[in-house]
């Protein structure tokens, strides 16, 4: 059910009614309509089979590696916030990583005789032009990879199958422009993906800028409590849906009941915790950009930004997430900040309610400098968090 589906007064039908705002979508996405004495949110379907008397073609459920009531909710749910606009299908899988790799090993025309290619970002998420390439050559894809700034990808696109994009870039916060490279992709007869995992739909919508996919690790922002592994991909082509779902089926790449009920539970509060983790991630920004010592300070929301004009046009306003990167003079420097900052948990991960921060180099993987810092901002106290880390900041680096 969508926000849409339920009663309204004869006033709430009238023509030029305004859609319901995102804080009022979130509530109530993909709700079952309500029944007496039930839940507004029924509890999680635990089942691994379910009772199949007589034809069983029509059956809403059959086993439980197909399909569960409680995924149906959620992506239901998914499905309305990425493509309010237009009809959409979400498929829900065990992490973030599970959706990406069934996205990009079910993409059409990327393995076998007379295969294109698929266009992957250098400098996104490690796992991605890392080991998930790695495996893509392994089963015959031809991978070739591109910086996301300066739309550096559409430079490849020549006999290319499928483009994936990650904007804002993980961790550096570059951003490439959705709009035209998904019109460039598509004259070259290639599928876009885009990783919507920082700013959540909230904070952009692939879909409306032209992408054919839009996916997201559910782990990060999008429940926002550091207890749930999850992911989902959503899409307007229900050929494109068939073939997630039968790799779903296939690789077993399935979520549990439960985390699909907690992820489900936690959209009602995203537009709240989002928006203060936007407002959060800028006053530190800004903090940081006026600290001596503190360099190459990244959020696309500071004006300053490089990225900061074009997310303005393809980002909805205020909503630029919640990660900053900066860097510190060296490895001892950030190590003594991350351990100095009483209000921010030294965590990988990301879009959490409480901030968290980490050195990215230490997991190797990303052409990142020593010193280089990936913070996340939780909704803790403004104030309270940009003193915390300028306590924190004052004592890395002065000794």
């Amino acid at each position: 059910m969508t926000y849409e589906d339920t009663p309204s007064d004869a006033a709430d039908d009238a023509p030029g009614t305004p859609p319901p705002a995102d804080a009022t979508r979130v509530v109530r996405a993909g709700l079952p309509d309500p029944e007496p004495y039930e839940p507004a949110l029924p509890g999680p379907v635990f089942a691994a089979h379910y009772h199949l008397p007589g034809d069983v073609a029509g059956a809403p459920y059959d086993y439980g590696r197909d399909a569960n009531p409680t995924w149906t909710r959620l992506e239901a749910a998914l499905a309305e916030l990425e493509s309010p606009g237009a009809p959409a299908e979400a498929v829900a899988f065990a992490s973030g990583m599970a959706a990406i790799t069934a996205v990009l090993m079910t993409a059409p025309g990327t393995r076998g005789p007379g295969a294109g290619h698929v266009v992957l970002p250098a400098d996104g998420y490690n796992l991605v032009p890392g080991g998930l390439r790695a495996l893509l050559e392994e089963h015959g894809t031809d991978v070739r990879t591109a910086p996301t700034a300066g739309d550096a990808q559409g430079e490849l696109l020549d006999g290319a199958r499928l483009l994936w994009l990650e904007t804002p870039s993980n961790p550096g916060l570059d951003v490439c422009d959705i709009r035209r490279l998904a019109a460039a992709a598509h004259a070259a007869g290639a599928l876009v993906a885009v990783d919507n995992t920082l700013p959540t739909p909230l904070g952009q919508r692939p879909l409306e800028l032209g992408a054919d996919l839009s996916v997201a690790s559910g782990t990060k922002a999008l429940t926002g409590h550091g207890d749930v592994l999850l992911g989902y991909a959503v899409t307007r082509d229900a050929a494109l849906a068939r073939r997630l779902r039968t790799w779903r089926k296939t690789a077993g790449a399935i979520p549990g009941p439960m985390e699909a009920w907690l992820a489900h539970r936690s959209l009602a509060t995203l537009e709240l915790r989002t928006a203060r983790q936007a407002t959060n991630a800028r006053a530190v920004a800004e903090a940081l950009s006026a600290t001596p010592g503190v360099r190459d300070v990244r959020h696309p929301g500071l004006p300053s930004d490089p990225a900061h004009a074009l997310a303005a046009r393809q980002m909805r306003a205020g909503r630029y997430g919640c990660v900053v990167a900066f860097t510190l003079p060296d490895r001892a420097a950030a190590e003594r900040f991350l351990g100095a900052a009483r209000l921010v948990d030294e965590a990988t991960s990301f879009g959490g309610v409480r901030s968290t921060a980490e050195r990215r180099g230490r997991w190797g993987g990303d052409a990142v400098p020593e010193g280089f810092v990936r913070f996340s901002a939780g909704v803790e106290d403004t104030a309270d968090l940009v003193a915390d880390l300028r306590e924190a900041l004052a004592y890395a680096l002065t000794r």
